[in-house]
């Protein structure tokens, strides 16, 4: 049977999906996609997938793609990481046979992706991509997508969009931020971009960015004109979003575990999963915030999920007539709904003297002032300032360190030649030298070593001398018994 391209592709392979649930690094994993399916998804992918991993590592395969298998998971989209088409073709062919398509991320802005040079960080490299979709369609049963984040300019991402196309990506899925646009950063997505892209090329386009309810997913197909809508955070928050329902927190805690002790997955996704779910509610009760991060067992969730559900039905009893939900909520703490990440603004005005006095930590709740600026500390930098309060992140009170002359990286203090260790080591290999500063002594293993042959060489004469001498004696005694 030929491989479906474009809108037959997304009709008869994908039937038709409008709701999407998108790639998520350990969180979209089997038991949450089928939770997210039971309440509305109509298309789920994988995790991000790293290809080199996937293909020289048989226990990542059967984690994250070839363990149970479960036919209601369908239809499935594997996404991977790459940066060479080879390899990346490579682990396609290995995850073929259980998904319908694959699909290439061009679209993660961390510095993990940064770091390994795939994601977002390839979206200059237009060669290099083309390549590799170029070869994945030639070689692969089934077709190839790309997820995309955007660049400022819209003719460039309309350029970008219609190259992806023209190299043979089927369907491409458009998230309306710039890799820029992360974190406190993340801002609005633009539907403008995604827009355009829609109108730009002829291969079916799902839009991402700016979903929290079903209300967003309607608008956004309304005014883009996109085939199908993908959601993160928002299914994340609420796996109910694509029903158009706004169910009990612990009705979906329940059932996802539920599904975990059929499926079972890494504690760490479980933990991650209940703490999307309960945000609102752990923010009230911060005791049981601390125990379930510390938990190391299933039963041990379910145990404080039960007692999340008792505080809250507890709650519910006892709540007043006409009572409103607090901290400015649609609706109550225990009731799924979307969580409006905070800009950096408003994270200072959230993360300020009013929960500290309360004595509430918010998520980055630490801040510092200095010479009168506010200064937001990542969560690594709490931890420090927490273990040690005189700790201070300004750049100016730094140590400065004398550079090494060959790479610039700091020098050893003591290094005789004003290297670093790596440079230092280089050299005095090269030189035969010392260097005490870093404890390299190649000069002087060296000369131990011609030490040591020398003695060798001594021990080994007199041996020969005294063979010598035996020889000789012999051959006196052989003479006269000869002679006789």
């Amino acid at each position: 049977m030929p491989k479906l391209r474009g809108e037959a592709f997304w009709r008869e392979t994908l039937r038709g999906a409008h709701y999407v649930v998108a790639p998520m690094v350990d969180q979209s994993e089997l038991a949450w996609r089928l939770l997210s399916r039971r309440h509305g998804a109509q298309l789920c992918y994988t995790p991000m997938l790293h290809a080199q991993v996937f293909l020289r590592d048989a226990n990542y395969r059967r984690e994250n793609l070839y363990g149970d298998a479960c036919p209601e998971d369908r239809p499935l989209i594997v996404q991977f990481c790459a940066n060479d088409p080879e390899v990346f073709v490579q682990a396609a062919l290995l995850a073929q046979d259980y998904c319908d398509a694959v699909d290439l991320n061009l679209g993660c802005p961390q510095m993990i992706a940064k770091r390994g040079h795939y994601g977002a960080f390839l979206q200059e490299e237009w060669d290099l991509l083309q390549r590799m979709i170029l070869l994945a369609n030639e070689k692969l049963s089934v077709p190839i997508t790309c997820k995309i984040r955007v660049f400022p300019e819209i003719d460039k991402t309309v350029k970008y969009a219609q190259m992806l196309e023209k190299a043979g990506c089927q369907l491409l899925t458009v998230h309306g931020r710039t890799k820029e646009q992360k974190g406190p950063l993340a801002g609005v997505a633009s539907w403008e971009h995604i827009q355009a892209v829609r109108k730009a090329v002829s291969i079916p386009v799902f839009a991402n960015g700016n979903i929290q309810c079903l209300h967003d997913v309607e608008e956004c197909i309304r005014k883009t004109g996109v085939h199908g809508v993908m959601s993160a955070e928002g299914n994340l928050h609420n796996p109910a979003l694509f029903e158009g329902r706004n169910p009990l927190v612990w009705e979906m805690a329940e059932e996802y575990l539920e599904i975990v002790q059929k499926y079972p997955c890494p504690l760490s996704y479980v933990r991650a999963h209940l703490f999307k779910l309960w945000h609102h509610t752990l923010q009230v009760y911060q005791q049981l915030r601390e125990e379930l991060a510390k938990v190391k067992t299933l039963e041990g969730i379910v145990d404080v999920n039960r007692e999340l559900k008792l505080r809250c039905q507890e709650e519910i009893a006892n709540q007043k007539e006409g009572e409103k939900p607090k901290e400015g909520l649609p609706f109550f703490h225990w009731i799924c709904q979307p969580y409006i990440r905070p800009g950096p603004k408003e994270r200072c005005k959230e993360n300020g003297a009013s929960e500290t006095e309360k004595g509430v930590r918010g998520k980055r709740a630490l801040e510092e002032e200095e010479d009168g600026n506010y200064e937001l500390l990542s969560k690594n930098k709490q931890k420090k300032k927490l273990r040690n309060p005189n700790k201070t992140f300004d750049p100016s009170l730094k140590p400065k360190y004398a550079k090494c002359d060959q790479c610039g990286n700091p020098k050893g203090n003591k290094c005789v030649f004003n290297m670093c260790r790596g440079c230092c080591k280089k050299r005095a290999f090269k030189e035969t030298a010392d260097c005490p500063g870093h404890g390299l002594l190649f000069k002087t293993k060296y000369e131990k070593s011609l030490s040591w042959q020398s003695s060798q060489r001594v021990i080994q004469s007199p041996e020969i001398s005294r063979k010598g001498d035996v020889d000789v004696g012999d051959a006196a005694v052989l003479k006269e018994a000869g002679d006789s």
